[in-house]
């Protein structure tokens, strides 16, 4: 059995971890934002969304930090995971504009790049991983890193 201590200590380190990547996250992007600017459509610049990619980096680690519950955690999860998606979608398929969204079609690594995909690829598995021992802790786990009391114990 897992004790409570080995389980903060995990939680602890998958906090470090998704915080860290979404930190490297945003630095890149809002790094990066500027030379991006010049493509746009109608409504939107790339930089605008490399800028909007670094606030929402932010917010969820700032989240995560201030509250570590599985929903920040969650929310931590789907600011990584989402920027791992458009960063592989928008490498590999010619997209196009769409709505508002310029084309963004780029189909090639450099170091920035990838350091920022393996940021955050890190901090959706960290993220993850965090979410799933937060409903492993609500299930399992002994009475007493719970605080689930039996009727017996009540009286």
């Amino acid at each position: 059995m897992t004790s409570a201590w080995s389980r903060s200590g995990s939680r602890t380190a998958l906090i470090v971890v998704t915080v860290a990547g979404l930190a490297e996250d945003a630095y890149v992007h809002v790094h990066l934002a500027t030379s991006y600017d010049a493509v746009r459509s109608a409504v939107l610049t790339e930089g605008d969304l490399f800028r909007l990619e670094a606030a929402l980096a932010v917010m969820a680690a700032v989240a995560l930090l201030a509250l570590p519950r599985a929903s920040t955690a969650f929310a931590a999860f789907l600011v990584a995971s989402g920027g791992v998606g458009a960063v592989l979608l928008y490498t590999y398929v010619r997209v196009g504009a769409i709505g508002p969204l310029p084309a963004m079609y780029e189909p090639f690594w450099y170091p920035d790049k990838a350091r920022s995909l393996w940021a955050e690829a890190a901090a959706a598995l960290a993220a993850l991983a965090l979410v799933a021992s937060h409903a492993y802790g609500r299930r399992g786990g002994s009475r007493s890193t719970r605080g689930d009391r039996t009727a017996e114990e009540v009286r």
